[in-house]
């Protein structure tokens, strides 16, 4: 769950920090205070687009952190396959954002904005408008149809994504072969001037390094043999000022008295050791003199054997190794062009076993999900019905699709009647603002035991929703909070009354500047709070005292 908030340069909040409590936080305000920056804010460190704006008018950067409490075993193992280490169940997001670059850091280590979703997905979900906008498309309405038959949806999910992958690379494969005799017979005597043409080469791995190396050396021969023929003048031994003939005269010297010092003897030694690695050192400088002296013969040849490899490498690849895997395939589509009607035929066979076996999974998925539809279209009408929607139809329609695509053969329609005697329309028909909102909450809630997401925040639920929907809407959020940590920003007393934990937005302004601040409130400061909601610019005492009742009696209707 979501621990704490920390914001600092985000907008109108100079420095801010929130710690939330588990069950149902509920924030209020009023309009303008700053509600949309708190959530702003969260997305943001969760990875979401920041405008230049968002950052507080001259300051020179925006930062947000966000201290998560990790205790479930299914959320540590994922969050381990993200190589997220989590020490003392804590998982702390934070992102700096500054001259429209960001630095964001998951437990103090640098990782990417992916990386950052990646985690979120795992923590928090947040639904705003937009969030129950996408009820209106359908692709997302299955996703939730296979969320909540997920234990079986999942394991068929996976193994059809594989054989529809493996089914279209078969198709792909077919298609781009279906050649003619003519334009086989000229890929055939191309490819086989290619094989040729490589093998001739007789190419070697490393070859054009060595060739590459060979040719620096011929290229600069002559400086190397003058600045060596220079060196082995001051190392050798023919001339009397060479360092090998003066050697030479030392040893001679310590020769006529090694006789009379063990000491002695032992410097003529050394020296003698001495004089061998220069002798030795001397022969070796003579050998690579020979080496590097080119003839203009074998400089050409070099030069020719370099610019063929660099031609073959413009054809063929970048490397030896790429050239040489390229004749390996194009032996690999000579030999296939070469029997290319049983090729043909085999690729056709393997692509209609294929496509049977995807047919054949996708045929279990549609009846999971034929099941799954008819127990979740009951819950959710349960569930409407909770929210007020007092004589609710609502169906999960399947529709077959032609052919199987990665995520089975059916595309769905959640169908739904709100008022006696209408027939059942698509939900993007006939469902107004608040209704999508009541209808997202509704299917929250029948997913929430198999949600494994721990934060849940809700923003704008109340959207369209007055009087006795309001009540029925924060009662269905006290149910959620059973088993999430729920935060909602809400405008109506009904919602807030039921908050086990209350906090308030305010903005403050004076002659320099403007800023928004969050506050805990106490059982008493709440209650004001709700009076506010409930009474508007005047909050006499009979209001407060219907504050107080109503948040009495949500402590009474709550389920825990």
């Amino acid at each position: 769950m979501l621990l704490n908030l920390h914001v600092k340069n985000m907008a109108l909040i100079d420095e801010m920090e929130v710690n939330f409590e588990d069950r149902l936080n509920i924030l209020t305000g009023e309009t303008g205070a700053g509600k949309s920056i708190i959530i702003g804010s969260i997305n943001a460190a969760l990875g979401k687009k920041v405008s230049k704006d968002m950052i507080r008018r001259e300051q020179e950067y925006g930062l947000v952190e966000l201290v998560f409490h990790i205790d479930k075993e299914n959320t540590l193992e994922k969050l381990k396959k993200l190589d997220v280490d989590v020490e003392d169940q804590q998982v702390i997001i934070t992102r700096k954002i500054q001259n429209d670059k960001s630095i964001c850091k998951i437990n103090g280590e640098t990782v990417p904005l992916k990386k950052v979703r990646e985690v979120a997905d795992i923590l928090i979900d947040i639904h705003g408008q937009q969030q129950h906008q996408s009820l209106l498309y359908e692709k997302n309405q299955l996703d939730i149809l296979d969320q909540f038959a997920h234990e079986k949806t999942a394991p068929l999910l996976e193994n059809i994504a594989q054989l529809h992958k493996e089914y279209t690379a078969l198709k792909k494969e077919l298609e781009e072969n279906g050649l003619n005799e003519e334009e086989r017979a000229r890929e055939l005597n191309f490819l086989e001037y290619q094989i040729e043409e490589i093998g001739q080469a007789q190419l070697k791995v490393g070859e054009d390094q060595e060739l590459d190396e060979q040719f620096r050396l011929a290229a600069n021969s002559k400086n190397i043999v003058e600045a060596l023929s220079e060196v082995a003048g001051f190392t050798g031994s023919e001339v009397g000022n060479q360092a090998g003939s003066m050697i030479g005269a030392a040893i001679r010297n310590l020769g006529k008295i090694s006789h009379l010092s063990e000491k002695i003897s032992t410097y003529k030694e050394q020296l003698e050791e001495i004089d061998q690695l220069l002798s030795d050192f001397n022969r070796d400088i003579a050998d690579y003199m020979e080496e590097v002296v080119f003839r203009e013969d074998e400089f050409r040849e070099l030069e020719e054997r370099i610019t063929f490899i660099q031609n073959l490498k413009s054809k063929y690849g970048s490397t030896i190794e790429a050239i040489l895997e390229y004749e390996e395939n194009a032996k690999k589509r000579y030999e296939t062009l070469v029997d290319y009607q049983q090729y043909k035929e085999q690729l056709t066979d393997t692509l209609q076993e294929k496509l049977k076996q995807l047919t054949t999974e996708c045929e279990k998925l549609t009846k999971v999900r034929e099941q799954a539809a008819k127990e979740l279209e009951e819950k959710i009408k349960e569930a409407l019905i909770d929210l007020n929607f007092l004589d609710v139809q609502f169906k999960v329609k399947l529709m077959e699709k032609e052919a199987p695509t990665a995520k089975g053969m059916e595309e769905i329609s959640f169908l739904i009647a709100t008022n006696p005697g209408e027939s059942l329309k698509p939900v993007n028909q006939v469902a107004s603002g608040g209704e999508l909102s009541r209808i997202m909450l509704a299917i929250k809630s029948v997913l929430a035991d198999l949600d494994q997401i721990d934060t849940l925040i809700f923003d704008e639920i109340d959207v369209g929703v007055s009087g006795r929907t309001a009540q029925k809407v924060a009662q269905k959020l006290a149910v959620i909070s059973k088993n999430h940590q729920i935060l909602c920003i809400t405008h109506l007393p009904q919602i807030a009354a039921m908050a086990d934990t209350h906090f308030l937005i305010e903005k403050t302004a004076n002659e320099e500047e403007t800023t928004t601040s969050i506050y805990h409130l106490e059982e008493e400061a709440s209650v004001n709070e709700i009076a506010r909601l409930l009474g508007g610019v005047e909050i006499t005492d009979l209001v407060k005292q219907n504050a107080k009742e109503m948040k009495d009696m949500a402590k009474h209707s709550k389920l825990y």
